[in-house]
């Protein structure tokens, strides 16, 4: 075969592959056509609804997330601990945790702030006509509220009893405490370890290569997951609840791509429309799966592969992120703030939405990057400031879809602290950051 020939079979190849973004977003609208389709058009039966709604589309879509899953745990810890070995200086690795941490708290407290300053613009809770608004059951959220932690515990909760039982738990806080431990002593100890430094390296390649296999089944995922969604809920559920859920929205928005972006451009001098473009995919997936904790790895993969931010950084921040920075949710819990208390005429005050804006910042640490677990805190926020946990069920039955908007919000957040801190730590290739074909490989899987 001639070079010509190898080059038009090549070229045959490429025009038979799709972009993973655009197969998701194809996934996505197909998912909710057939929802929709589902939900209106087809009569309720055994086959509708066991076969296909509680069945295939089930099984389909939670099949996907416990992938993504089963693949946090031993990848956070490896990752962490790589991060940790490979910074080495412990003066270093203190300096990008003090950052880091101090980004998080920040920006949570900003993300609520925003959120309350829109739900009193907008006036999410009045005149909204209570009669038309499904009410949820919130019982699940009584067994959880009377489970909950008080901020002490969360804190000695960070430090394992027993690590072995932290992992099999997947109580993250306490993971990626031991992991960190694990590689400062790595660092310290240097080549009296350097076998077991390097089965933990080959180890984080085995998962990042596992990651990158489950990523081919992400559209199926998408699509089932979407599907299943509109085919129960359909769109007489938003109508009565249209301004809390513009509030939410706009508040992301703003939070997205208006304070995150300033502070990459601030603090990270880099371009916001750069990172933008190449980290759309990861937003796109953590909105089709609803979890943080499932978006870890592609989160760092494309930090790493096609910003140039260095490995050692994001494989400690992104992983801390996703446990402890949950801006998105923190911005549904203040418009859900002002939209109850609307709603049932409960006055708040400078002092109550000071307490509203430490309380989310604070329930924001140690939650479990799961779909819905802003419910749960939401509850504590509430009880800080005297609002009825009606509210709470007058909000379940839509969250789905608003939970899968502000999992990518939370997502971008530990996406622009990483690039921030990497690049004020001289951590970042702006060649490769710049380069709008980097890591493009990564979006192409075959159709």
């Amino acid at each position: 075969m001639t070079n010509l020939e190898n080059e038009e079979v090549k070229t045959k190849k490429e025009r038979k592959k799709l972009g993973l973004t655009t197969t998701i977003l194809i996934a996505l609208g197909l998912g909710i056509v057939c929802g929709v389709i589902f939900h209106y058009f087809i009569p309720q039966s055994s086959i509708r609804d066991d076969i296909f709604i509680n069945g295939i589309f089930y099984v389909g879509g939670q099949g996907f997330i416990r992938l993504m899953q089963m693949l946090v745990v031993p990848l956070v810890f490896c990752s962490i601990v790589c991060g940790a070995a490979s910074i080495g200086d412990t003066k270093t690795l203190g300096t990008v945790g003090v950052k880091t941490l101090c980004f998080y708290l920040v920006t949570t407290a900003l993300a609520i702030s925003v959120a309350l300053c829109v739900g009193n613009l907008i006036n999410s809770g009045l005149g909204v006509d209570m009669s038309s608004i499904v009410v949820s059951d919130t019982s699940s959220l009584d067994t959880a509220q009377n489970s909950s932690s008080s901020v002490t515990d969360t804190l000695l909760a960070i430090i394992p009893k027993n690590p072995v039982q932290a992992l099999a738990n997947g109580d993250m806080l306490a993971v990626i405490f031991f992991a960190l431990f694990v590689g400062i002593i790595i660092s310290l100890l240097g080549r009296k370890v350097e076998t077991v430094h390097r089965f933990i390296e080959q180890f984080n390649d085995i998962m990042m290569k596992m990651t990158s296999l489950v990523m081919c089944v992400a559209p199926i995922g998408v699509f089932c997951l979407l599907s299943r969604t509109f085919a129960n809920v359909g769109f007489e559920a938003f109508l009565p609840m249209v301004k809390y859920m513009v509030g939410v929205l706009l508040a992301l928005t703003l939070q997205c791509f208006v304070v995150y972006m300033i502070m990459l451009w601030l603090l990270g001098r880099v371009s916001p429309v750069m990172f933008i473009k190449k980290f759309f995919p990861v937003m796109l997936f953590a909105f089709s799966t609803a979890t943080s904790n499932a978006t870890i790895p592609l989160n760092m993969e494309t930090l790493e592969r096609k910003m140039g931010v260095d490995g050692k950084i994001s494989s400690f921040t992104i992983p801390l992120g996703a446990t402890i920075n949950m801006d998105g949710t923190a911005i549904m819990q203040g418009v859900a703030v002002v939209f109850t208390a609307q709603l049932f005429g409960v006055n708040l005050g400078p002092i109550e939405y000071a307490t509203v804006i430490a309380t989310a910042t604070l329930a924001s640490i140690g939650t479990a990057g799961v779909p819905s677990v802003g419910l749960i805190t939401l509850s504590m926020v509430f009880n800080s400031v005297g609002l009825p946990l009606e509210g709470i069920a007058l909000i379940m039955g839509i969250d789905r879809i608003l939970d899968m908007t502000r999992t990518a919000v939370n997502i971008t957040g530990d996406a622009v602290c990483t690039t921030v801190v990497a690049k004020q730590s001289g951590r970042v290739n702006l060649d490769v950051y710049n380069d709008p074909d980097a890591g493009k490989e990564m979006d192409v899987i075959s159709a």
